[in-house]
């Protein structure tokens, strides 16, 4: 079984490679309507310019669940480990009758197991989404730069649906083809869910009744704070960010309700 969940990981890895090193699928070319206010936004540059730069984002998605997972599963197993049963069913056989996991260390590997799987998952669905629908940024005109007089725009109602209507840097106009659902709203509301179910679910009232909420509330706000500030930055329209946030809070649930009880 462990082998099979193995594979599973790293396929999933391999996928999310696919989709975001590579240029094996492309996003859908959506046409666009002459001089669309709800596209017309200025460009706000380069992700890393950011109030909240890819490299911040990625190093609290990757390394708070480490820390907190470790942390509270070392305190449990301080606490707890000698004083009753409570990791009694977590031992587990691995080679023969002599080989034993630490029930500590089997909990950590299988809650940041999970996260993982989750988190590449997410991945996954938003890429998806995004290859398939090709959603324009409201920035798009902005770096599409189209030649309105050659498109026959003097009609501001004119849809254009030509895929080389647009005169701008390409990597600019793939970039604001691939916005909904939003990427960075489903990655940071998935690590607060998740993290903040795992608290209520592994700790509960054990560190009293207003610690286990307030630091989920607390991951939680901050998570929405990130698809605001992509809203903000005219990166992301509301439907992307809304749309981001409800599949990573569904993956998180999902995982969670299926691997913890």
């Amino acid at each position: 079984m462990l082998y099979f969940q193995v594979v599973i990981l790293a396929a999933t890895v391999m996928l999310v490679y696919y989709c975001e090193f590579t240029d094996t699928f492309s996003p859908a070319e959506q046409g666009f309507i002459c001089r669309d206010p709800t596209l017309t936004k200025p460009d706000p540059g380069p992700e890393q310019n950011s109030r909240m730069p890819p490299i911040i984002l990625y190093s609290v998605v990757s390394g708070l669940p480490v820390v907190l997972i470790s942390g509270v599963e070392v305190v449990i197993f301080l606490f707890y480990y000698n004083s009753n049963n409570f990791y009694e069913q977590e031992k587990v056989v691995v080679v023969g009758d002599c080989c034993y996991v630490n029930p500590m260390v089997r909990r950590t590997v299988h809650f940041l197991g999970v996260f993982v799987f989750g988190l590449f998952t997410t991945d996954i669905f938003v890429s998806t989404g995004q290859m398939v629908t090709g959603s324009l940024a409201p920035y798009f005109l902005s770096v599409c730069q189209p030649n309105y007089t050659a498109l026959g725009c003097q009609d501001t109602a004119f849809f254009v649906s030509q895929s080389d209507g647009c005169t701008g840097d390409p990597d600019d106009i793939i970039r604001a083809r691939k916005t909904f659902p939003c990427k960075e709203a489903a990655l940071s509301v998935y690590l607060a869910v998740y993290l903040a179910m795992y608290i209520m679910s592994c700790v509960g009232s054990a560190v009293g009744r207003l610690a286990g909420p307030f630091v989920s509330l607390s991951l939680v706000s901050l998570a929405l704070l990130t698809g605001i500030n992509r809203v903000a930055e005219y990166r992301n329209h509301w439907s992307d960010v809304i749309a981001g946030q409800g599949i990573g809070a569904a993956v998180a649930v999902f995982l969670v309700s299926s691997c913890y009880y």
